[in-house]
């Protein structure tokens, strides 16, 4: 499959002054970015920005960035999901997982999040993809909004739901082991009923078991 990137850009005004929400940004565009001391949800953050450096260098992965000036203060990956999670093992070349999305506390309530999906799904080429994002509580910064993991939960789906995100049903152990994790999918415009198909029996694995 060949994997178009058309780049888009929007400004977006928050009581901290204008950012710019970008992407999908290259490698070395994403090099001569700062990286902002606070994002730390998944690693520390000069290891963060190599990963994110590492996905937007594979031939489908998608980086979409905010910066004030030339400071990232949020991003949003896209790329294949993880080998050794069950979205992998359908082999669908034509899906990919919104892997990590994060905004720095700062920027928070300011619509960030939501700009990095919009600008993300610009791109014409999204529709040739069924984009899935699995979420789990345990990746919420709970303690720092200091809501419960349903109002957070609630501000997650409404965020899914500005890239075109809906909820889906599965029976993944992961999710299933909490109420409030869950499975969301866009389906893109030109996504066959073959791949629907393979994605539905992905989402249902243990349905023969009982």
């Amino acid at each position: 499959m060949e994997h178009k990137k058309t780049y888009n850009a929007k400004q977006l005004k928050t009581p901290h002054g204008s950012i710019i929400v970008e992407g999908p940004i290259t490698a070395d565009k994403l090099a001569s970015f700062d990286f902002h001391e606070d994002l730390i949800a998944f690693r520390q953050p000069t290891q963060q920005h190599q990963a994110l450096i590492g996905i937007a260098n594979l031939p489908e992965g998608r980086i979409i960035i905010a910066r004030h000036l030339n400071t990232i203060v949020g991003y949003v990956t896209f790329l294949y999901p993880d080998p050794l999670e069950r979205w992998s093992e359908g082999k669908i070349e034509n899906l990919i997982e919104l892997g990590a999305i994060e905004v720095i506390p700062k920027y928070r309530g300011c619509s960030v999040g939501k700009n990095l999906l919009i600008v993300g799904m610009m791109d014409d080429a999204m529709e040739d993809y069924l984009i899935i994002t699995t979420e789990y509580y345990w990746h919420w910064d709970l303690k720092g909004t200091k809501l419960n993991v349903w109002e957070y939960r609630k501000i997650m789906e409404k965020m899914m739901n500005a890239g075109g995100l809906e909820w889906y049903a599965t029976d993944d152990p992961e999710i299933c082991s909490h109420p409030a994790n869950c499975l969301m999918a866009r389906v893109g415009k030109r996504i066959d009923r073959e791949t629907i198909q393979k994605f539905d029996r992905l989402r249902f694995m243990n349905r023969f078991m009982y």
